[in-house]
């Protein structure tokens, strides 16, 4: 925003958090526009050096640039229960977020249910809690937004145990992968003698890269979601509840596959 941009060059430090979200546009081209440089703050910097980013802010004027809005993750709050507790006046202005920004695709905000988060698998560790929270969302009516994984300055269990600063390659959950996690839940659900209340047939939303330039959004069944392509990230998918007429309209226009919402979950308007 306006505001902000005059803000950041208000500024004598300049902090671009750099792990929960992804700058579509790049570091370089904000420090050129901003005519600051920018100090990337990773997650490490941002939970276990919190006090380097407010030293001196008593004195002079430091930024915190999040992807998204402010408050769109929960450690935030922490640097500012930490400016509270030193004394320090903080000033938060807001921006737009993928929370409000899944509107683009036609489903109504009043209708979303809670926010789950879907974690990368591993050989040992698959989680299923956030499914239960989507089947009640469903069961409501409710859709659900999935914020999907992004794993960056990530260190391996040997590098970790070894204290070895090596990190792996940065991954972004994609589409597809959301997608097959769920299918493989919904296996494993009816394994146990259960009918899950989210199927391959359920409507589901892919959404890439919202607000760039070459966003991308693709409607269909959960079982059309795990191959759609969508190109690079950031990924999230949105699992349909009851859709009024509307929303079913809106998502026709971003359809895979228009017999997909002829011959399935269409009972599911109001």
């Amino acid at each position: 925003t306006v505001k902000g941009l005059e803000a950041v060059r208000r500024c004598r430090r300049v902090y671009l958090e750099a792990y929960t979200s992804v700058l579509t546009v790049g570091k370089e081209a904000l420090e050129e526009f901003y005519g600051k440089e920018l100090i990337l703050a990773d997650r490490e910097t941002v939970e276990q050096e919190a006090d380097s980013i407010l030293k001196e802010a008593d004195v002079c004027d430091v930024a915190f640039l999040v992807v998204g809005d402010p408050f769109g993750a929960t450690t935030h709050s922490d640097l500012v229960l930490r400016a509270v507790k030193l004394g320090i006046p903080y000033k938060v202005i807001h921006n737009a977020s993928i929370m409000n920004a899944v509107g683009c695709c036609g489903l109504q905000l009043y209708n979303f249910g809670e926010t789950v988060s879907i974690v990368f698998w591993t050989d040992t560790w698959k989680p299923e809690s956030f499914f239960d929270k989507m089947e009640k969302n469903r069961q409501n009516g409710m859709h659900t937004l999935c914020l999907l994984d992004i794993k960056v300055k990530e260190q391996s269990l040997e590098n970790l145990m070894k204290g070895r600063k090596i990190y792996e390659p940065p991954r972004y959950m994609s589409v597809n992968q959301a997608a097959e996690q769920l299918l493989a839940i919904i296996q494993n659900r009816r394994l146990q003698g259960e009918e899950p209340g989210i199927t391959e047939d359920t409507i589901c939303v892919g959404l890439a890269r919202v607000g760039a330039a070459d966003q991308k959004i693709a409607s269909g069944t959960l079982q059309q979601m795990s191959t759609v392509e969508l190109g690079g990230p950031l990924h999230s998918l949105i699992v349909a509840g009851t859709m009024h007429p509307l929303e079913l309209e809106m998502l026709k226009l971003f359809s895979v596959d228009s017999s997909s919402f002829e011959n399935n979950e269409l009972q599911r308007t109001t």
